[in-house]
């Protein structure tokens, strides 16, 4: 795991710009180091984009867009590291975003939320995969 979801108005992007920015997301994920190791396994990394057809933002202008995403991790990772994280997938979205961000009214965000293991159920053989590659 790490599971990064986003979620975006309809009119902020289309699906191929969309699915770029979930390809470099995922890398971003993957390029994660501490002391040389990876932090994030690759079988566990999840980027998922969804449109919200319906939203309201702010005073309802039709120029106003947003994203926020979301990135659930396992329990455990030192403050440092998640700040890193949280930091380089940040900046690739106002990356990705820049030209919107100048010419429309943009909200961007992200969270990270941990989650205990005791709660989760998984059954995955893309570790397994990847190995034998």
């Amino acid at each position: 795991m790490p599971h990064l979801t986003l979620e975006y108005s309809a009119n902020l992007a289309d699906g191929e710009s969309i699915s770029r920015l979930c390809n470099t997301l995922a890398e971003s994920l993957a390029a994660q180091r501490d002391q040389e190791k990876s932090v994030y396994p690759i079988g566990g990394i999840r980027v998922r984009a969804l449109p919200c057809e319906h939203y309201c933002i702010a005073d309802g202008r039709a120029d106003a867009a947003f994203l926020h995403a979301n990135l659930k991790i396992a329990a455990g990772r030192s403050g440092a590291i998640k700040k890193a994280t949280g930091d380089a997938l940040f900046e690739t979205i106002k990356q990705h975003f820049a030209n919107e961000f100048e010419t429309c009214g943009l909200a961007l965000s992200l969270e990270i939320n941990e989650f205990s293991e005791a709660g989760t159920w998984k059954h995955n053989n893309l570790h397994a995969r990847l190995k034998a590659q």
